[in-house]
């Protein structure tokens, strides 16, 4: 796998391959701004020296950190341009993901448990960080025959150890979801899912699954790391995204994405993108 040097490559790569993609970086590319995007986010720290927000709260970054973002988690680096911040990120498709994982082995783990009090980032001692930068070379040096099967087998351990990592960091080995509550979880986002396109709300989904909105709350943001609106909103966005590059107008689109306040779509848009539903459409033509 070639190592990137671009963090919009890797984002873009890994969604429109369904796989993961890795960006080694330096202060030559500016951040974005508070983004929301479709993938997982491992974040790995070299030099530290920033600061991170990752939904309203924030991190000073030290060398050896790593901060696991959710696919739907707000995050923003602070200002790069003045001095050299080198970092590793690793943008990971969560479907694929969740696909490699076993009723024993939960790869998915770092980024689907979260709890009250929950922090993004742990931080690597001297022999992980040795491990970390092992694994991405390992990755980058497969090819010939059978480097689909190699890549893919190499990402599996380099995850089950950041898996490992992230439970002795974050002391979330005693704290995980109950089933029950992950059970409940897993039954809204999947109807989220199959209704995204109508318009409906908290009180909407507390009424249909017969649970209080503060129970409903807490337990998907507890299972998730996100609140429901902001996840309603995000696969919402995701929705537009691909019927504006399938050809549709921003109209349509609000439409069809659930949206019921048209100018609510185009700030909700432009805050989750950078652009506007329209200048976004011109890009993906």
């Amino acid at each position: 796998m070639k190592i990137l040097n671009s963090c919009h490559q890797a984002i873009d790569n890994c969604i429109a391959q369904q796989y993961f993609a890795i960006a080694h970086l330096y202060s030559d590319e500016k951040p974005m701004a508070m983004h929301i995007h479709d993938s997982y986010e491992i974040y790995y720290s070299i030099s530290g020296g920033k600061q991170f927000l990752i939904d309203n709260r924030f991190y000073d970054i030290q060398p050896g950190d790593v901060f696991f973002i959710n696919q739907y988690e707000s995050h923003h680096l602070d200002q790069i341009d003045t001095q050299v911040h080198e970092r590793i990120v690793l943008s990971i498709y969560p479907d694929y993901l969740k696909s490699l994982s076993t009723p024993e082995t939960d790869l998915d783990l770092c980024f689907s448990k979260r709890e009250d009090g929950y922090c993004h980032r742990i931080s690597l001692t001297e022999e992980e960080q040795k491990r970390f930068h092992y694994y991405v070379h390992k990755i980058s040096d497969i090819s010939g025959y059978g480097a689909d099967i190699l890549e893919q087998a190499a990402f599996m351990e380099f995850m089950t150890f950041l898996n490992s990592c992230f439970l002795r960091g974050s002391g979330n080995l005693a704290v995980q979801t109950p089933s029950r509550h992950r059970q409940q979880v897993d039954e809204i986002l999947s109807y989220i899912d199959r209704n995204i396109s109508e318009s409906f709300g908290l009180e909407d989904l507390s009424a249909h699954f017969y649970l209080s909105s503060s129970y409903l709350c807490r337990i998907f943001k507890s299972a998730t790391g996100t609140t429901i609106n902001k996840y309603i909103v995000a696969k919402r966005i995701t929705l537009a995204k691909s019927l504006l590059t399938e050809g549709c107008s921003v109209t349509e689109a609000c439409e069809r994405c659930g949206f019921n306040d048209y100018s609510n779509f185009l700030k909700s848009f432009k805050k989750a993108t950078g652009v506007s539903p329209k200048k976004y459409s011109q890009f993906s033509a």
